[in-house]
Protein backbone atom coordinates (compact mmCIF):
# COMPACT_ATOMS: atom_id res chain seq x y z
CA UNK A 1 0.00 0.00 0.00
CA UNK A 2 1.89 3.09 -1.15
CA UNK A 3 1.58 6.21 0.29
CA UNK A 4 1.72 9.55 -1.46
CA UNK A 5 3.06 11.70 1.42
CA UNK A 6 6.30 13.58 1.13
CA UNK A 7 8.02 13.38 4.14
CA UNK A 8 8.25 10.87 6.51
CA UNK A 9 6.85 12.90 9.26
CA UNK A 10 3.52 13.37 7.24
CA UNK A 11 3.50 9.43 6.34
CA UNK A 12 3.72 8.59 10.13
CA UNK A 13 1.11 11.08 10.74
CA UNK A 14 -1.26 9.58 8.38
CA UNK A 15 -0.85 6.02 10.51
CA UNK A 16 -3.31 4.75 13.22
CA UNK A 17 -1.64 5.16 16.77
CA UNK A 18 -0.93 1.77 17.42
CA UNK A 19 1.19 1.61 14.39
CA UNK A 20 2.46 4.61 14.36
CA UNK A 21 3.79 3.70 17.39
CA UNK A 22 5.17 0.40 15.94
CA UNK A 23 6.64 1.89 13.15
CA UNK A 24 8.03 4.82 15.07
CA UNK A 25 9.92 1.90 16.83
CA UNK A 26 11.30 0.11 14.45
CA UNK A 27 12.56 3.53 12.82
CA UNK A 28 14.29 4.53 16.06
CA UNK A 29 16.24 1.47 15.60
CA UNK A 30 17.27 1.88 11.98
CA UNK A 31 18.36 5.59 12.63
CA UNK A 32 20.07 4.67 15.99
CA UNK A 33 22.16 1.78 13.68
CA UNK A 34 22.75 2.84 10.43
CA UNK A 35 25.92 4.15 9.24
CA UNK A 36 26.39 8.28 8.38
CA UNK A 37 26.49 7.64 4.52
CA UNK A 38 22.62 6.10 4.50
CA UNK A 39 19.56 8.88 4.08
CA UNK A 40 15.75 8.39 5.13
CA UNK A 41 13.27 9.79 3.39
CA UNK A 42 10.21 8.74 1.42
CA UNK A 43 11.18 6.26 -1.31
CA UNK A 44 8.48 3.41 -3.03
CA UNK A 45 5.35 5.16 -1.01
CA UNK A 46 7.17 4.22 2.34
CA UNK A 47 9.33 5.23 4.43
CA UNK A 48 13.07 4.16 3.31
CA UNK A 49 16.90 4.08 4.06
CA UNK A 50 18.99 4.37 1.33
CA UNK A 51 22.50 5.41 -0.35
CA UNK A 52 21.99 8.86 -2.37
CA UNK A 53 23.69 9.23 -5.56
CA UNK A 54 26.60 10.91 -3.99
CA UNK A 55 27.83 7.99 -2.21
CA UNK A 56 26.89 5.49 -5.00
CA UNK A 57 26.55 7.43 -8.28
CA UNK A 58 25.07 4.65 -10.49
CA UNK A 59 21.94 4.93 -8.22
CA UNK A 60 19.23 1.12 -8.51
CA UNK A 61 19.56 -0.47 -11.29
CA UNK A 62 15.56 -0.75 -11.64
CA UNK A 63 15.41 2.39 -11.91
CA UNK A 64 18.87 4.49 -11.98
CA UNK A 65 17.63 8.23 -11.01
CA UNK A 66 16.37 6.39 -7.79
CA UNK A 67 19.36 6.15 -4.77
CA UNK A 68 19.66 3.01 -4.18
CA UNK A 69 17.14 1.23 -1.65
CA UNK A 70 18.58 -0.07 1.82
CA UNK A 71 15.61 -0.78 3.46
CA UNK A 72 12.07 0.47 4.52
CA UNK A 73 9.09 0.88 6.43
CA UNK A 74 5.73 0.70 5.92
CA UNK A 75 2.04 -0.04 6.99
CA UNK A 76 0.45 -1.99 4.80
CA UNK A 77 -3.51 -3.85 5.03
CA UNK A 78 -3.21 -6.64 7.16
CA UNK A 79 0.43 -5.98 8.27
CA UNK A 80 3.33 -3.88 8.91
CA UNK A 81 6.42 -5.11 6.62
CA UNK A 82 10.24 -4.29 7.45
CA UNK A 83 12.19 -4.31 3.94
CA UNK A 84 15.84 -5.56 4.47
CA UNK A 85 17.63 -5.54 0.88
CA UNK A 86 20.64 -6.50 2.57
CA UNK A 87 19.08 -9.72 3.03
CA UNK A 88 18.03 -10.33 -0.38
CA UNK A 89 19.37 -12.93 -2.76
CA UNK A 90 19.96 -14.76 0.65
CA UNK A 91 23.84 -15.58 1.96
CA UNK A 92 25.52 -15.70 4.54
CA UNK A 93 24.01 -12.58 6.37
CA UNK A 94 20.19 -13.68 5.63
CA UNK A 95 21.15 -17.04 7.58
CA UNK A 96 22.83 -15.17 10.48
CA UNK A 97 19.57 -13.24 10.47
CA UNK A 98 17.32 -15.88 10.56
CA UNK A 99 18.91 -17.55 13.02
CA UNK A 100 19.15 -14.86 15.94
CA UNK A 101 15.98 -14.15 15.23
CA UNK A 102 14.32 -17.73 15.76
CA UNK A 103 16.94 -17.60 19.38
CA UNK A 104 14.14 -14.97 20.57
CA UNK A 105 11.83 -17.23 20.36
CA UNK A 106 9.87 -14.99 18.27
CA UNK A 107 7.83 -16.25 14.84
CA UNK A 108 9.60 -15.02 11.76
CA UNK A 109 7.41 -14.35 9.23
CA UNK A 110 9.63 -13.28 5.99
CA UNK A 111 9.75 -13.69 2.62
CA UNK A 112 13.05 -12.73 0.45
CA UNK A 113 13.57 -9.77 1.90
CA UNK A 114 10.11 -8.56 3.50
CA UNK A 115 9.59 -9.14 7.30
CA UNK A 116 5.91 -8.81 8.33
CA UNK A 117 4.75 -8.06 12.05
CA UNK A 118 1.10 -6.93 13.41
CA UNK A 119 2.43 -5.68 16.61
CA UNK A 120 6.21 -4.39 17.65
CA UNK A 121 6.13 -7.43 20.31
CA UNK A 122 6.36 -9.52 17.59
CA UNK A 123 10.11 -7.66 16.76
CA UNK A 124 13.20 -8.15 18.55
CA UNK A 125 14.34 -5.19 17.96
CA UNK A 126 18.03 -5.62 19.04
CA UNK A 127 18.39 -8.84 15.74
CA UNK A 128 17.35 -5.72 13.36
CA UNK A 129 19.90 -3.29 14.92
CA UNK A 130 22.88 -5.70 14.90
CA UNK A 131 21.55 -6.39 11.46
CA UNK A 132 21.59 -2.80 10.20
CA UNK A 133 24.64 -2.00 12.00
CA UNK A 134 26.92 -5.04 10.81
CA UNK A 135 25.93 -3.46 7.22
CA UNK A 136 28.43 -0.84 6.48
CA UNK A 137 27.54 1.21 2.93
CA UNK A 138 30.91 -0.72 1.49
CA UNK A 139 29.39 -4.15 2.57
CA UNK A 140 25.98 -3.47 1.69
CA UNK A 141 27.39 -1.89 -2.53
CA UNK A 142 29.25 -5.14 -2.18
CA UNK A 143 26.27 -7.31 -1.62
CA UNK A 144 24.70 -5.35 -4.16
CA UNK A 145 26.65 -5.51 -7.02
CA UNK A 146 27.32 -9.47 -6.01
CA UNK A 147 23.08 -10.21 -6.36
CA UNK A 148 22.87 -8.01 -9.55
CA UNK A 149 26.03 -9.82 -11.30
CA UNK A 150 24.88 -13.34 -10.16
CA UNK A 151 21.06 -12.43 -11.49
CA UNK A 152 22.92 -11.55 -14.89
CA UNK A 153 24.97 -14.82 -15.03
CA UNK A 154 21.74 -16.71 -13.98
CA UNK A 155 19.96 -14.50 -16.92
CA UNK A 156 22.55 -15.43 -19.69
CA UNK A 157 22.97 -18.91 -18.86
CA UNK A 158 18.99 -19.28 -19.18
CA UNK A 159 19.19 -17.42 -22.29
CA UNK A 160 22.06 -19.73 -23.60
CA UNK A 161 20.38 -22.97 -22.52
CA UNK A 162 17.17 -21.46 -24.59
CA UNK A 163 19.03 -21.10 -27.71
CA UNK A 164 20.29 -24.29 -27.21
CA UNK A 165 17.05 -25.82 -27.12
CA UNK A 166 15.68 -24.02 -29.77
CA UNK A 167 18.92 -24.63 -31.85
CA UNK A 168 18.53 -28.33 -31.45
CA UNK A 169 14.54 -28.14 -32.08
CA UNK A 170 15.15 -26.44 -35.81
CA UNK A 171 17.99 -28.71 -36.19
CA UNK A 172 15.77 -31.71 -35.49
CA UNK A 173 12.73 -30.45 -37.37
CA UNK A 174 15.38 -30.05 -39.99
CA UNK A 175 15.91 -33.44 -39.66
CA UNK A 176 12.90 -34.38 -40.05
CA UNK A 177 11.91 -33.10 -43.42
CA UNK A 178 14.89 -34.16 -44.89
CA UNK A 179 14.12 -37.89 -43.92
CA UNK A 180 10.49 -36.74 -45.20
CA UNK A 181 12.13 -35.23 -48.32
CA UNK A 182 13.75 -38.22 -49.13
CA UNK A 183 11.26 -40.79 -48.48
CA UNK A 184 8.82 -38.74 -50.75
CA UNK A 185 11.39 -39.11 -53.32
CA UNK A 186 11.80 -42.51 -53.08
CA UNK A 187 8.03 -43.26 -53.38
CA UNK A 188 8.11 -41.36 -56.42
CA UNK A 189 11.38 -42.49 -58.34
CA UNK A 190 9.50 -45.99 -57.14
CA UNK A 191 6.48 -45.19 -58.47
CA UNK A 192 8.22 -44.37 -61.95
CA UNK A 193 10.08 -47.11 -61.98
CA UNK A 194 6.71 -49.42 -61.80
CA UNK A 195 4.64 -47.34 -64.53
CA UNK A 196 7.81 -47.73 -67.23
CA UNK A 197 7.85 -51.53 -66.07
CA UNK A 198 4.24 -51.75 -66.71
CA UNK A 199 4.37 -49.78 -70.32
Amino acid sequence: MQSKAATVEAYLASLPEDRRAAIGAVREVFLANLGPEFREGMQYGMVGYFLPHEVYPPGYHCDPKQPLPFAGLASQKNHMGMYLFCLYAGGEEEQRFRAAWEKTGKKLDMGKACIRFKKIEDVPLEVVGATVRRMTAKKFIAHYEGAIKGAGSAKKASTKSSSKKVAKKTSSKAAGAKKTAKKTAKKSSKKSATKRAAK
